[in-house]
């Protein structure tokens, strides 16, 4: 692959070890563990945890996270993703946000089980410099500030909107963090925080304590000699699969690629959910009859999430993705306790109800790349229902087109929201290309739509990094 920058900036190269996130002091966070003798699963903890705080509205100890580890050889897959409540949640209606769209959060114990598994440091050594963070304060970086001001809905608890710049203490949240270092898991999901999580949503005690991450079996299909490897349901990992399977012997192109997003995405919202077997969506015969198909229209709900990679000298890679759902998500403090509390239970519109002690479809996607036997590297992009469509998007731009990770990153992104294409500015004038999808263009100049990736490639004997320009952060090693 020829090393191709951006007209923006060239990618990160290091010959050792590398952290890519969507914000600077997480980065910074994720280098210093490594500096301090932790791997890359120590680096991906203290990276997430700082984004808990540095960027609230998109993630929170009060959501979900999914890793894909890659060591020795072999992927492990840590499903970290919380239920309805068992006994309280009715089967309808669906709520978008407020108390009864809040399922389990899943984050922190997802955090101690990669600690216990695959770190070196433990739990509170990864979390110091996000404690620090809330508690000393940290300025408020450009996007995040953006983000922040057009949430739907933004709790009172956390202050008035922050200007560019604006240094910002999460005080009650540092606590919270500190008590989560010095007592595990069970400072959060037990006493005193696990007290004001239920009395602030339907959740039980007993569904706090029932809690417990899963490791699982990965989901895997290869593309033009590339492994590409994905979470298995309730994520929509299969989506991106399947949308890559059928675009692997066609011409590669704009059209192609809307045509079979759509038709992946219709599979997706019609068969993952919590426990389904989705094998027939990666089956190649499958994808042979499918291709012909003209697709429906699929209107999905947005969505805020941060993603975040680490490589470290061992060769042990960890791709991380951890989310509120949509911004500040159900927009629910805790009391006393600085947690936003996720709206992950809206995913169940997708089933038509909620389904008590079950998972909603979940949107969040890590994903993991492979070549020639071995670990190519990985790579994700946040961003709610689009994140299925900007990983095919994103492995386009890495395989097809042979683009560095920020390059690939750098390029514009489509989006499919039910019978209207949404196109980034850079593909304006590429407008043509799409009109044999049938679906109305829209010149959209949001850049909240198109998501934030990170992505990190083993080159030879170095590691070469990317970092979304829709976000506030970059990639660094040493």
């Amino acid at each position: 692959m020829g090393f191709r920058s951006s007209y923006s900036k060239p990618p990160a190269v290091a010959a050792n070890a590398m952290v890519a996130t969507s914000q600077p002091l997480a980065t910074r966070a994720g280098l210093r563990v490594l500096e301090r003798g932790g791997n890359a699963a120590d680096a991906a903890i203290a990276a997430a945890a700082v984004l808990c705080v540095t960027e609230p509205m998109s993630t929170g100890i009060g959501g979900d996270c999914f890793s894909l580890v890659w060591q020795d050889g072999r992927i492990d897959a840590l499903d970290a993703a919380g239920p309805a409540p068992l006994s309280a949640a009715p089967l309808e209606p669906v709520a978008e946000g407020g108390p009864t769209s809040v399922t389990v959060p899943g984050a922190v114990r997802g955090w101690a089980a990669l600690a216990e598994r695959h770190g070196r440091l433990g739990l509170d050594a990864c979390l110091a410099d996000a404690i620090d963070a809330a508690e000393q304060g940290f300025a408020v970086a450009p996007m995040c500030a953006h983000y922040w001001e057009r949430a739907p809905r933004i709790p009172p608890e956390l202050g008035p909107l922050p200007a560019v710049g604006e240094v910002r203490r999460l005080a009650e949240l540092g606590a919270t963090l500190r008590r989560i270092a010095e007592q595990g898991p069970d400072g959060f999901y037990g006493g005193p925080v696990g007290e004001a999580i239920c009395a602030a949503s339907w959740l039980e005690q007993s569904d706090l304590d029932a809690y417990a991450p899963r490791w699982v079996e990965p989901i895997s299909s290869t593309y033009r000699g590339v492994t590409v490897v994905e979470m298995p349901p309730p994520n929509q990992g299969v989506v991106a699969l399947e949308a890559l399977g059928l675009l692997e012997p066609l011409e590669p192109t704009l059209a192609n690629q809307v045509h079979c997003v759509r038709l992946a995405l219709e599979d997706g919202m019609a068969r993952v959910r919590d426990g389904a077997d989705v094998s027939e969506l990666l089956d190649p015969a499958y994808w042979a009859t499918r291709r012909a198909a003209i697709p429906g229209a699929v209107t999905e709900p947005p969505g805020g999430t941060v993603y975040l990679c680490a490589v470290d000298g061992d060769g042990l890679a960890v791709s991380f993705i951890q989310s509120l759902f949509f911004p500040f998500g159900s927009g629910v403090v805790a009391p006393g306790t600085g947690v936003v509390l996720q709206n992950r239970g809206f995913c169940f519109d997708v089933s038509g109800r909620v389904e008590p002690g079950r998972r909603p479809y979940h949107t969040i996607i890590p994903g993991m790349l492979l070549r020639d036997g071995g670990l190519w590297g990985p790579f994700g992009v946040m961003g709610g229902f689009i994140q299925a469509q900007a990983h095919a998007q994103l492995v386009h731009g890495l395989v097809d087109l042979q683009l560095d990770p920020q390059a690939a990153l750098d390029r514009p992104r489509f989006r499919v929201e039910g019978e209207r294409l949404m196109l980034e500015e850079g593909f304006w004038p590429h407008a043509d290309e799409f009109r044999s999808t049938g679906l109305e263009l829209v010149e959209d100049d949001d850049v909240r739509g198109f998501g934030g990736g990170q992505a990190i490639l083993r080159e030879g004997e170095v590691l070469v990094g990317g970092s979304d320009p829709r976000k506030d952060g970059y990639a660094a090693g040493f």
